[in-house]
């Protein structure tokens, strides 16, 4: 079902768990793989351990899932996870062909060794997209919550809530895949608010 945009609201968080795929994609994802290049956007949800992805595109003011998962490092040694985020992200942007990437800002970490790894993978997915002449753009993590749900403290079950409701499927994707998708959307949004300030 295809949802056009609309105002965000406030949502109520939805329950259920979501599946740890690494990858999800739609019916449709090898035609619009093939069309993302016009307007599709990547986003990014950085970790050093599991980051998340998905790839959205703008149709005549309908959203489009074009395909959403996470790139998993496991117990692998600090210097080889930063080289599979980029490795795996490179790819992922050969194959779907994105024109924008949307990455959501470190906003910290536990302390100050996970918020250099983090800052550190963030890095890696940076330098994957621009490698790949993207055109990148950053988001803090209130932003995103605030454009989807209308406040910057919302939950990440109501994040995924607002995802599914504006992609018009089932948030059944792993949480830092959702958290990728928000970042999309926001991005999308966004683009769409600046084209009509300035017609």
């Amino acid at each position: 079902m295809r949802r056009r945009w609309s105002i965000v609201g406030a949502a109520r968080p939805q329950t259920g768990s979501f599946r740890e795929d690494a990858t999800r994609e739609t019916p449709k994802a090898e035609a619009l793989a093939a069309l993302a290049r016009e307007r599709g956007v990547l986003g990014i949800d950085p970790g050093s351990q599991c980051t998340g992805w998905g790839i959205v595109k703008d149709v005549s003011g309908v959203l489009e899932l074009v395909a959403c998962g996470t790139v998993r490092t496991g117990k692998e040694e600090f210097p080889e996870r930063i080289g599979r985020i980029f490795t795996e992200l490179s790819a992922l942007i050969e194959r779907y062909g994105p024109a924008e990437a949307a990455v959501e800002n470190v906003f910290g970490g536990k302390n100050a060794l996970s918020a250099l790894k983090l800052g550190q993978a963030r890095g890696a997915a940076l330098a994957s997209c621009a490698a790949h002449g993207l055109k990148i753009w950053s988001y803090e993590p209130t932003v995103v919550k605030k454009a989807l749900v209308g406040t910057g403290r919302a939950e990440k079950a109501q994040v995924a809530f607002m995802v599914g409701r504006l992609l018009g499927v089932k948030p059944d994707w792993a949480v830092d895949a959702s958290d990728a998708l928000g970042v999309a959307v926001c991005h999308l949004n966004m683009r769409r608010q600046a084209r009509l300030m300035t017609r």
